[in-house]
C-alpha cells in the first residue's frame, strides 16, 4: 500500500535528518567529478535526499558486514575495529580531512594470494589491533553495486569505471602507510563478487590530497569553487542533491 510506504519513508527521512552531519572533509567523496559538490558537503549544506537513497545506504552497510563474514570464512585474517571498537582510519589537517576504512587485512589465505599474484603477504602477525597499519597489512574496501554498475567495474576496472572509489583507496593507503588494497564489489542483483588488487599510486594520492587542501582553504576564505558545469541543466547538476545551494550561491 502506497500509504504505508509513505509513512515508512517519512519516518526514515525524519530519523536521517536528525543525524549529526559530518564535520570534516571525507576521503570517500574527494574524487567526485564536481569539486563544488564536495565543498558544499564539507560546508554542511543541506542535501536533498530521498528515503529510497537512505534505504540503499543502509542496505549497503548491512551487505558489507556479510561480505566481511564471507572473507573470514574463506580464510582472510582481517580486522574492522580497533581496540576501542572504532573504525580504523586517518585524520589530517587538524581533523579537517579524514576517512574511515572498511577493514585492514592482516594476511590473505594462501590460495588467494597465489591466484592474485600477491607476494610478501600471508605471514604478518600483529600483537595487537593498534599495529594493523604496520608493514605487511593491506586495505580492504567493499562496495555494493547494481548489475549495470558492477558489470562496468568488472569490465573496465576501478580506475576507469569508478574513479571516486579509486581516489578514495589511494588516500587511505597514503595516510595509513599501506601498499595494497583488496577492492571487493558485490552485485546486489546477482550476488556475484568482483575482486581487484589495487596498488598504491603516490602520484594519484598526492593529487587528491592537494585537492582536499584546496577545498579546505577555499572554504576558510569564503571562496566557492567552480561547478562541474556552467549549465544547471547539465545531467550531473540535475541529479545533484546540492543543486539548489549550488545555483543559488553561485
Amino acid at each position: 500500500m502506497k500509504q504505508l510506504n509513505d509513512i515508512v519513508d517519512s519516518k526514515i527521512l525524519e530519523q536521517y535528518n536528525t543525524q549529526e552531519k559530518r564535520s570534516y572533509l571525507g576521503a570517500s567523496s574527494i574524487g567526485d567529478e564536481c569539486i563544488r559538490k564536495v565543498q558544499l558537503q564539507y560546508m554542511q549544506k543541506d542535501q536533498k535526499i530521498s528515503a529510497k537513497q537512505v534505504r540503499t545506504f543502509d542496505i549497503g552497510h548491512c551487505l558489507e558486514d556479510l561480505i566481511i563474514k564471507w572473507l573470514r570464512i574463506a580464510g582472510f585474517d582481517l580486522k574492522t575495529r580497533n581496540e576501542n571498537g572504532e573504525q580504523f582510519g586517518f585524520s589530517a589537517a587538524d581533523g579537517k580531512f579524514a576517512g574511515h576504512v572498511d577493514g585492514i587485512i592482516l594476511s590473505f589465505p594462501e590460495e588467494f594470494a597465489s591466484a592474485a599474484g600477491i607476494t610478501g603477504q600471508g605471514s604478518a602477525l600483529f600483537a595487537s589491533a593498534a599495529e594493523v597499519t604496520a608493514q605487511g597489512s593491506s586495505l580492504l574496501e567493499i562496495k555494493t553495486m547494481n548489475h549495470k554498475s558492477w558489470n562496468d567495474t568488472q569490465k573496465r576496472g576501478v580506475l576507469v569505471s569508478k574513479p571516486v572509489y579509486y581516489s578514495q583507496v589511494q588516500l587511505y593507503m597514503a595516510y595509513m602507510n599501506l601498499d595494497l588494497c583488496l577492492f571487493v564489489a558485490l552485485n546486489k542483483d546477482t550476488s556475484d563478487l568482483y575482486f581487484e588488487i589495487i596498488s598504491f599510486d603516490p602520484g594519484m594520492a598526492q593529487k587528491y590530497s592537494d585537492r582536499a587542501v584546496q577545498i579546505i582553504k577555499a572554504t576558510e576564505n569564503n571562496e566557492l569553487l567552480p561547478c562541474v558545469s556552467g549549465d544547471s541543466s547539465f545531467f550531473l547538476c540535475k541529479m545533484c542533491g546540492f543543486r539548489d545551494h549550488c545555483w543559488k550561491d553561485a
